[in-house]
């Protein structure tokens, strides 16, 4: 076990106010479809155009089938959203003649194709025109503030407080491994001992 204040900073839980998924290191997931069906519809029904020729506003979300999730891993956000949409438009010329249509939205992106058409049996009319140009213009604005909110509003809470109130942005980085070192015992000095007994002489003298 590493001792207080040593380890992986991954795992510190020191670092959180609650000790809740520590430096948001680990996936975790939220489901934003409900928050995302609620603002879409309040900006696509906010969508009007006027010119001379009358004017065209968005009366009904008729179709919002898909899902929106909120992914958060190592403290980056990651969005997964699929949507396919169908409005309703009404358009009234300046005599006070009223004309139905669609828009259709197949796959909500910043760069999808919108398809604006007249409804069943309804006359032609220039306020397709005025849906077709101003009026799209206008719901990729409400789009773009759709995905705005999706990074701000709806991911409130994911990228969680430490405990100092800051949030914590991890590295991404491998936590370097601790570098081992070899004790080297210092060379013993080897004294060489005699070998065998020695025999003590004498030097004999003649006269």
């Amino acid at each position: 076990m590493a001792k207080w204040g040593e380890g992986d900073p991954r795992w510190i839980m020191e670092e959180r106010a609650d000790a809740t998924n520590i430096n948001n290191w680990h996936w975790a997931e939220r489901d934003a479809s409900n928050g995302s069906t609620d603002k879409l519809k309040t900006l696509f029904l906010a969508v009007r155009v006027q010119n001379e020729e009358g004017k065209c506003e968005v009366t009904e979300v008729n179709r919002l089938d898909g899902e929106t999730s909120i992914n958060n891993r190592k403290g980056k956000l990651i969005f997964f959203y699929e949507w396919s949409i169908t409005l309703n438009w009404t358009g009234t010329s300046k005599s006070g003649v009223q004309y139905k249509g669609h828009v259709q939205i197949p796959n909500l992106s910043d760069e999808v194709e919108i398809s604006v058409s007249l409804a069943k049996d309804e006359p032609d009319t220039n306020l397709v025109a005025l849906r077709k140009e101003e009026g799209v213009k206008l719901l990729r604005e409400a789009m773009g503030i759709y995905f705005s909110t999706l990074k701000t509003e709806l991911t409130q809470g994911m990228i969680l407080p430490a405990l100092n109130g800051e949030s914590v942005a991890p590295t991404g980085r491998p936590v370097p491994k601790t570098e081992e070192h070899e004790a080297k015992s210092a060379p013993s000095k080897t004294q060489t001992r005699p070998v065998g007994v020695r025999i003590p002489t004498c030097k004999i003298i003649h006269p």
